[in-house]
């Protein structure tokens, strides 16, 4: 499942709508960031929790893995070559699910000047 792809799964769920984060597009859930671009060719960001992040580590880390630049966040790259496609959905759905029931974030204060 590439970019494309799972821009396009994300955005099937109920409640979710294509934003940005950090200057690039990301799909968001309830105001929160559920899939970025990532910042490593062949891979998008997910975004989940820890827990979930070191169990798909752990289980299949050929298609699920980190960078420094994302040890110790909810965050996990997903390969575009993942051969399975069903568990990729399954955990975009649990982090829209996740998004959901944290409290919208607050917006942030516009700049002056």
């Amino acid at each position: 499942m590439n970019w494309e792809e799972a821009v396009a799964f994300a955005l099937s769920l109920p409640g979710t709508e294509m934003s940005t984060s950090y200057g690039a597009p990301a799909v968001k859930a309830n105001g929160h960031t559920i899939l970025s671009p990532g910042r490593e060719a062949g891979s998008f960001c997910l975004h989940i929790d820890r827990d979930t992040v070191e169990m798909l580590m752990e289980t299949d880390p050929d298609n699920w893995w980190q960078t420094p630049h994302y040890a110790g966040w909810p965050a996990v790259l997903v390969r575009h070559e993942s051969a399975d496609t069903d568990r990729v959905r399954l955990m975009i759905e649990r982090a829209r699910d996740q998004a959901a029931s944290r409290p919208r974030p607050r917006p942030r204060p516009v700049k002056k000047g």
